[in-house]
């Protein structure tokens, strides 16, 4: 869907748009690390959080692709439950593929925190 005259793309968007993508992607692929790890790793929270991560990142993406102007709302959402599962995998301090899910937790939440600062 073509942007309007009304919506505005910021220098911005695209990166928060990529490390939505990223961060989706990473959590999908450290959900089913958890899964094969069992254990601690496979805790219900802490699945649900990677799990609300991935969703929220995902749905967040789709909004500021399409120029929703309801971006800054979902996005707002995702920096939140981007904190909360960097915070859960930050946990496994000596799990390589926790930390590295971790840092792009975190690296989405701050863009999308930018982004729910926006209005369009």
């Amino acid at each position: 869907m073509p942007y309007t005259s009304e919506q505005k793309i910021t220098a911005d968007m695209p990166l928060c748009i990529q490390n939505c993508t990223d961060c989706h992607n990473i959590c999908v692929q450290t959900i089913a690390y958890c899964v094969q790890m069992g254990g601690r790793h496979g805790d219900p929270g802490h699945l649900e959080s990677l799990f609300d991560c991935a969703d929220m990142c995902r749905v967040s993406a789709d909004f500021m692709l399409r120029g929703s102007s309801m971006h800054s709302y979902t996005c707002g959402v995702c920096a939140e439950a981007c904190e909360r599962c960097a915070q859960s995998c930050e946990i496994f301090a000596d799990d390589d593929q926790m930390r590295a899910c971790a840092e792009e937790c975190r690296r989405c939440s701050e863009s999308c925190r930018e982004m729910a600062r926006m209005k369009m």
